[in-house]
């Protein structure tokens, strides 16, 4: 065959860097923190919600979302951001946040169109805003002594023009942790507005944030031009329920709306029910999981953040989010690929190089980086930070 078999879309694309490591950690029977999924139970109400949900109905849901799920995501939104939202002209249920960002951005970039991200990034920005034909620009967050990430305003100014179509903000960001303050919201919805630009806010750690989360939505003049998107999968420790939603003002849902009816069109109805009856029960009045749920992700960072200062790593303590990102010179390796290639066989432990959520250009800032899961249980953590410790010799 002669003839281009991909489209010059995903030529650049490669092998998600989850899957190589993934692969070492099986290879190389190594504690993998490398990937960002809980290997510790799921809450028992969660799982009875899901039987409860197998034995009713099982077709095609509405297209905007199953009625009772959309209508537990606006009463959430009620409560915590005071906003009340029409359960169907402001809320679309995806697959997961994953398809929430690709029908957000297929809805609303034209080729040519300029986005702004925030580097480094969740692996999917980059790739979604490629497939829709956009140009993305990239905005690094600079890693500072005290452990927070520094936004430069006059870096984020030079990245907006008249092309600009689109900002993808992550708060709490991955793999960061980092929890943007109210002062570097307001700056971007005020970039935003003078050039009428769209904000897609992805929050799905929003539960999972040790200081103050504040949505950008919720920001004056934010409202208008911004879609958030979140999803059951972190909060709920339940990542392959795949089963999201995005938010925000009508006219935007709609876009997105038509978008979704020609990827997955709906989303697993028994997945939907069990989703709205845990969102209800987490809400009841004197329920505890949310606060616990937060103790227990403030525990394991600090556990392993405590295990990562005995050893060569240097950790940036995270303010959410289930990541540290650690600084690894003093190791001697040349860059972040050759440490992690060399990790699992080494220490018995698979990371993540942070430079594979770096564009091209940028990629030199994660060369002594390293990122590692902590969304793991306590055993696996204690281990990992043993072994670890063993590299100090």
């Amino acid at each position: 065959m002669t003839r281009r078999v991909g489209s010059r879309r995903i030529a650049d694309f490669g092998e998600t860097v989850f899957a190589t490591y993934t692969r070492l950690a099986t290879e190389h029977k190594a504690i993998n923190l490398g990937q960002g999924f809980p290997d510790f139970e799921t809450p028992s109400f969660v799982l009875d919600a899901l039987r409860a949900s197998a034995g009713e109905h099982q077709q095609y849901p509405p297209l905007p979302g199953l009625p009772e799920l959309l209508e537990a995501v606006s009463e959430d939104h009620a409560r915590r951001f005071g906003r009340t939202l029409d359960p169907v002209a402001n809320i679309q249920i995806t697959v997961g946040a994953t398809e929430g960002l690709f029908a957000a951005i297929q809805a609303l970039v034209d080729p040519g169109d300029e986005v702004v991200i925030f580097e480094p990034f969740y692996d999917a920005y980059p790739a979604d805003v490629t497939m829709a034909g956009g140009i993305p620009k990239f905005v690094p967050l600079h890693p500072q002594s005290d452990g927070l990430w520094h936004l430069d305003e006059a870096e984020l100014r030079a990245c907006f023009s008249p092309k600009t179509k689109l900002v993808i903000l992550n708060t709490p960001h991955n793999p960061s942790g980092k929890l943007f303050s109210a002062e570097e919201l307001d700056l971007i919805v005020e970039l935003a507005e003078r050039h009428d630009s769209l904000i897609l806010s992805d929050e799905v750690y929003e539960h999972i944030a040790f200081g103050q989360h504040l949505p950008l939505a919720s920001r004056p003049g934010a409202w208008a031009r911004t879609l958030t998107i979140s999803s059951i999968g972190k909060t709920f420790s339940v990542t392959g329920w795949k089963v999201g939603w995005v938010s925000g003002p009508a006219p935007l849902i709609q876009a997105i709306r038509m978008a979704h009816q020609w990827i997955p069109f709906t989303v697993a109805t028994p997945l939907q029910r069990a989703s709205a009856a845990i969102l209800n029960e987490a809400a009841q009045p004197g329920n505890p999981y949310y606060r616990e749920l937060k103790q227990a992700y403030l525990r394991k960072r600090d556990l392993l953040v405590t295990a990562l200062r005995e050893t060569p790593f240097s950790p940036l303590v995270p303010a959410g989010g289930y990541f540290v990102i650690a600084d690894s010179r003093e190791l001697g390796y040349r860059d972040d690929i050759e440490l992690c290639n060399d990790l699992p066989a080494r220490a018995g432990v698979v990371a993540i190089p942070p430079s594979a959520f770096y564009s091209r250009e940028h990629k030199t800032l994660a060369r002594h980086l390293v990122r590692f899961a902590y969304c793991k249980r306590d055993e696996a953590l204690i281990e990992a930070g043993n072994r670890l410790r063993a590299l100090a010799g």
